[in-house]
């Protein structure tokens, strides 16, 4: 009978491990460049970390990407994990 009292703790304080562990360290990598008018910034990039799973940082990293327009300049945002 105590056995069973034991096992709901023992299973959720295994789960919490296990995803705890799966966690690390990712860089995401992002390349931003500008056009519409003469003079604007040379390309450039951009890294910072994301501490998660593998494939919630990879998601997370990618929802950075996106092509916005301000008075006609355009600039695209390609990120990617790696």
């Amino acid at each position: 009978m105590q056995f069973r009292h034991l096992l709901l703790p023992a299973l959720v304080l295994a789960v919490v491990v296990l995803m705890s562990s799966c966690t690390k360290n990712y860089t995401c990598h992002c390349d931003i460049k500008y056009s519409g008018y003469p003079g604007l910034p040379d390309s450039t990039s951009q890294e910072y970390t994301i501490t998660d799973t593998k494939s919630s940082a990879k998601t997370k990293c990618q929802n950075q990407s996106g092509n916005y327009s301000n008075n006609g300049i355009t600039t695209v945002e390609t990120c990617y994990l790696y």
